[in-house]
This record gives structure tokens, C-alpha cells and sequence, in this order.
């Protein structure tokens, strides 16, 4: 008789046999893809929304970086409360340590931007041509966090702020600048490093080099 069939190495078995969980990555990554692309309803002029692009990108530049570092220096060059250059000291720490983490992670992961992206944003530097996680949405997150916990505001103001960083988050993918899942990454890192900036909260006692500068 025939000798019977040598079994296959295990590694091919493998191959043949894609595990459960390398699909279910592969099915969600494609979903991410295509429902992202879906809502790129601004990406262009000629988009479906093309008409709103210049509002969304308004909303683009009240969440970008620059903007919130020139304002926080502002306010510590011409506070004249401890109290309140306490609380802009950290949130210049805050700021600073997103732009940092914001630009590791996407210098590791370096995922490129979404295909109907258009290269037009404020002011970027070289790791903005990676995509994962949304620096806008970490940023987000963070300051709204930051804001409801520290400035005392009537509920119709607390209520606009967490209004702003989920429109700032959403304008991401309607713009073509990230797929759902950098922003979704993006506002989950940013409420974790608000909770890093809570843990080291800069304070005369802890600070005093620092303070004295100001």
C-alpha cells in the first residue's frame, strides 16, 4: 500500500489555519478603513460636506497645540494669583507631556494618514504625517478634563466644553485627517495621561524651583 501522507509542518499548519483573533484584526482593521473613508465627508472641496471644510478646520486649529501653549503662557505671564499659576503651571505640564507621548507613539506606530487625506493642516511637524493616535483628540480629552476639574464653570460652560473636545474628535474623521480608531485611541490616552498629571501635580511645595520663576 501506499505510504500514507506525511503531516504537514507545524508552521504550515499554522499558516493554513489563521487564528481566531489575527481575522477578527484583519475584519476590524477593514471596517475601520472603510467607515472612516464613509465619514471623510469633508476631506475636499468636493466632498459631500465640502462646503463645511472651513468650519471644521477652524475647529482643526482651536484643538492644535500652538494655540493652547501661546495661551497658557499668556495667562502665566499676566496672572497675579498663586493660585492661578499653579493651575496654568500644570496645564503647560499637561500640554507639553501630550505633545510628547502624542509624537512617541506615532513615531513607534507610524501609521499613515488616511488616503483621502489633504495635506493642508496648521502647522505640522515631521511625525504629523503619521495618523495613529489623533493629537487633536488626546489634546481634547485632556484639556477637558483638565478644564471640569480645576475652573470653576456653570453647567451650560461645562457642558460646551465636553461639547468641544467631541466635535474637535469628530471633525478629525470628517476632515480626512484620522481613521475611528486613532481618535478613539486618542481620546482614551488623553483621559489616561490627565490622571498622570493629577499624580504629579506641580505645586510650590513640590515645586519651588519652578515656582519661583513665575
Amino acid at each position: 500500500p501506499a505510504a500514507a501522507a506525511a503531516p504537514l509542518p507545524e508552521e504550515d499548519c499554522m499558516k493554513l489555519n489563521p487564528s481566531f483573533v489575527g481575522i477578527a484584526l484583519s475584519s476590524l482593521l477593514a471596517i475601520d478603513l472603510w467607515a472612516s473613508k464613509r465619514l471623510g465627508v469633508c476631506a475636499g472641496e468636493g466632498s459631500a460636506w465640502g462646503s463645511a471644510r472651513p468650519l471644521m478646520k477652524v475647529i482643526e486649529v482651536s484643538g492644535h497645540g500652538i494655540p493652547w501653549l501661546l495661551g497658557t503662557f499668556y495667562g502665566l505671564w499676566h496672572s497675579d494669583s498663586s493660585a492661578a499659576r499653579e493651575v496654568l503651571l500644570n496645564l503647560l505640564f499637561a500640554l507639553l507631556l501630550d505633545l510628547v507621548m502624542v509624537a512617541v507613539v506615532k513615531g513607534l506606530v507610524r501609521r499613515p494618514r488616511p488616503t483621502h487625506n489633504k495635506m493642508d493642516m496648521f502647522v505640522t511637524i515631521s511625525v504629523d504625517k503619521y495618523s495613529f493616535p489623533s493629537g487633536h483628540a488626546t489634546r481634547a480629552a485632556l484639556v477637558c478634563r483638565f478644564v471640569l476639574r480645576h475652573l470653576v464653570l456653570a453647567v451650560p460652560l461645562r457642558v460646551l466644553v465636553v461639547l468641544w473636545a467631541l466635535i474637535v474628535s469628530i471633525s478629525r474623521v470628517m476632515l480626512g485627517r484620522h481613521n475611528m480608531t486613532d481618535v478613539l485611541f486618542g481620546l482614551l490616552l488623553g483621559y489616561a495621561l490627565y490622571g498622570v498629571v493629577e499624580h504629579c501635580w506641580l505645586s510650590p511645595a513640590t515645586a519651588p524651583a519652578l515656582f519661583a520663576l513665575w
